[in-house]
């Protein structure tokens, strides 16, 4: 390990980041403690350049950004081939190491750290900045609850002379927009939906978009349509399903067009729940140590053996006849082009459907259309001139009862 970074003292190893090593150090100087991020330039030759210029862009956009939920940049330098930023040292822990310890978190526990990280977006975008990589390993929580955005190693700024190449895909594949998937050029609404897919997976325990590889995940991002998180924890509120749902709209025109309409939702549906509700201890991980991701389901304790059979996994949630990974082809077969089909059957390791099995999905799609209420039958009202057939059938039984009688008198007479 160095001990010497420019003028700062290396105290320690604090762990590997996105393009380097993350140093523990102190700046002599004024007696801080500083985190210092690092990247050897000497690792990636054939990219230095470009790999330095991200570099030195992340220190000059976080640099531009004062905001109580944005990590602070003290300093940039470089040292041989190692280039270097000082910025401030947090105590606490990773949003995503929370998760892997706890599973899902309290309802008003997800919409404060929502809430703070959408408010740090708001300001960073309100700045020409898009941070293009929002997820759990970029999200400190630190005392009190108090949330800060990490990481702007692959932000794009408006003015920003280092350009990503054409179909270049920045980000984590489980977080990114369509858009993004598609290799499309993004704005700040791309943000505002990896800020939806990391909420869902607080709120779930499991995120909103899976497969076994990269290709499934992005293929699902494009076309899966998550369940609502109410369903699978009942503590969520309605109001927060809509917000959800809102921020993961796959076009970006029917998404929070802001970063800071999104936070105005989120205070208000957490001003809807009561003050003094479930919360976790995020400073220190759970007796055990363990990190063990837990099943949804078993979390909120609301359903029994009996009802986790109507439960489907939270992939698609337009119909059960598409929670499958075989239904997932037909869909696909109905959809795309023969190219991506066959693409797609590689990927998923599934046989194409044949033209059989995309009818006989057809019949499912259709039964969970909503049936018209049946036409009001019409009364016909009776006329009191005429008799009813009910009126005249009871006449007749009186008829034959006296017959009946005087029969049985005669006969009695005659003996």
């Amino acid at each position: 390990m160095i001990s010497q970074l420019g003028r700062y003292e290396v105290l320690g190893e604090l762990g590997q980041g996105a393009m380097g090593i993350v140093y523990n150090a102190k700046d002599p100087l004024i007696d801080r403690v500083v985190a210092i991020k690092t990247i050897n330039l000497g690792l990636a030759l054939d990219e230095k350049e470009e790999y330095e210029g991200r570099f030195y862009q992340e220190a000059k956009a976080a640099g531009r950004l004062s905001h109580p939920n944005i990590v602070t940049i003290y300093d940039v330098g470089k040292s041989g081939d190692v280039a270097y930023i000082a910025m401030e040292f947090l105590q606490g822990r990773e949003l995503r190491d929370i998760m892997n310890d706890h599973g899902l978190l309290p309802v008003g526990q997800a919409l404060d750290i929502a809430y703070q990280v959408a408010q740090g977006l708001a300001y960073a975008h309100e700045h020409g900045i898009v941070h293009r990589d929002i997820k759990p390993a970029n999200i400190m929580v630190v005392r009190d609850g108090h949330v800060k955005i990490t990481d702007f190693g692959i932000a794009r700024m408006a003015s920003s002379a280092v350009h990503t190449q054409t179909g270049m895909v920045l980000g984590s594949p489980k977080y990114m927009s369509p858009e993004q998937v598609m290799g499309k050029a993004i704005d700040h609404r791309s943000d505002i939906f990896s800020l939806g897919v990391m909420l869902y997976e607080m709120l779930t325990g499991q995120a909103p978009f899976t497969g076994e590889n990269v290709n499934a995940i992005m293929y699902q991002t494009l076309n899966s349509v998550p369940v609502p998180p109410g369903m699978l924890n009942h503590d969520v509120p309605e109001m927060l399903n809509f917000i959800v749902a809102k921020a993961l709209a796959k076009k970006v025109e029917d998404r929070y067009q802001n970063a800071k309409d999104m936070a105005f939702d989120l205070r208000a549906c957490r001003d809807t729940l009561p003050r003094i509700g479930q919360q976790i201890d995020v400073s220190k991980p759970p007796p055990g140590g363990e990190k063990k991701l837990p099943d949804a389901v078993a979390i909120t304790g609301r359903r029994n053996v009996a009802e986790e059979d109507e439960l489907k996994p939270a992939t698609t949630g337009v119909s059960q006849a598409f929670d499958s990974t075989a239904a997932t082809m037909r869909l696909a077969a109905m959809t795309a082009t023969s190219k991506d089909v066959d693409e797609l059957s590689r990927t998923l390791k599934v046989e194409r459907p044949s033209a059989d099995a995309i009818k006989q999905s057809a019949p499912a799609a259709r039964a969970i259309r909503p049936v018209p209420p049946p036409a009001p039958r019409p009364v016909v009202r009776q006329s009191r001139a005429e008799p009813s057939a009910k009126s005249g059938s009871k006449n007749f039984l009186l008829a034959v009862i006296a017959l009946l009688v005087v029969l049985i008198i005669a006969a009695i007479f005659a003996f």
